[in-house]
């Protein structure tokens, strides 16, 4: 049986890691994301919402940034579940994991 050539192994890890794995759901654009820290004021708490990716394909780590923004989208896509329209990071990514807290606020 003949093995992969390196270049190949290159081209193919190169291809998944520029792959979005986590789709936004139509109805999940309309979330906002508040930046860690500002105020909600004026908004219900509906919870907590904890969401993981995979930060590495085999040995090949996947980009940071791409790991974050499937973070906050699977985080969005979440947030319809418990009736949020606004979600806020609760922590930062840890080994592709993290936070969010999910709240329903009035229209600004």
């Amino acid at each position: 049986m003949r093995s992969l050539s390196p270049i190949l192994v290159v081209a193919l890890t190169a291809t998944l890691a520029a792959c979005n794995w986590v789709p936004l759901k139509p109805e999940a654009k309309a979330i906002r994301v508040l930046a860690q820290g500002t105020s909600t004021d004026g908004c219900e708490r509906r919870g907590e919402i904890g969401v993981s990716v995979k930060k590495s394909i085999a040995l090949y780590q996947r980009n940071p940034l791409r790991v974050r923004d499937e973070l906050e989208t699977q985080a969005r896509n979440e947030a319809l579940g418990i009736n949020a329209n606004t979600i806020q990071p609760m922590t930062d990514p840890l080994e592709g994991s993290q936070w969010f807290s999910a709240w329903q606020c009035r229209a600004r």
